[in-house]
């Protein structure tokens, strides 16, 4: 089995999120607010079957990791851990920061994020943008695909190319955002 398959779109990932969004609710703070993230998010889009959630805090310092855990979510040691900078941006670590956890059972991804942060608004927006622009989300998927049959084994690989392609996307997305007026979205 390869490291990185892209499988086809799964029209029961937002359902399986909510499931895994309902396990978290009692292990987070109040005021926490949960987004189903990543191309899992994005009806009609090949992914990876991981279900990416982000929660988002006020403060990192609030997240009960022993509760994230009860609530089948782990970490490794080392975390807080940080995001992809795109090139040509000079972003305090701040800006970056999050907490990360896997699902002790259904592939699942959790990152916890702080409001306001570059790396909060991010994944929203382009989980966003795709929705709205369906070509790019083909692109994209083209793209993913090709990458994984290239780099089935080598998930530096797979990334070192993928990243700077979604540095692209986030170009349009931001344009878009301003000629919209998009705002960060309430929870899902």
């Amino acid at each position: 089995m390869s490291l990185i398959e892209i499988s086809p779109s799964d029209p029961t990932w937002s359902t399986q999120f909510q499931a895994l969004r309902a396990s978290l609710l009692l292990a987070l703070p109040a005021g926490a607010v949960i987004h189903h993230i990543g191309s899992t998010a994005v009806p009609d889009l090949p992914a990876k079957d991981i279900i990416d959630i982000q929660v988002t805090l006020d403060d990192l310092a609030t997240a009960d990791i022993t509760a994230i855990t009860a609530a089948g979510f782990a970490t490794r040691p080392g975390a807080p851990r940080t995001d992809h900078c795109p090139p040509g941006l000079d972003l305090p670590p701040e800006e970056l920061a999050k907490l990360f956890f896997k699902s002790t059972g259904r592939p699942a991804h959790l990152h916890i994020r702080q409001t306001g942060r570059f790396n909060q608004r991010y994944p929203l927006l382009c989980r966003d943008y795709l929705r709205s622009h369906p070509g790019a989300a083909r692109a994209y998927a083209e793209i993913k695909q090709k990458l994984a049959q290239r780099f089935p084994d080598d998930v530096e690989a797979y990334y070192d190319i993928k990243d700077p392609v979604f540095d692209i996307i986030m170009a349009g997305a931001n344009d878009w955002a301003a000629s919209i007026g998009w705002t960060t979205p309430p929870g899902d």
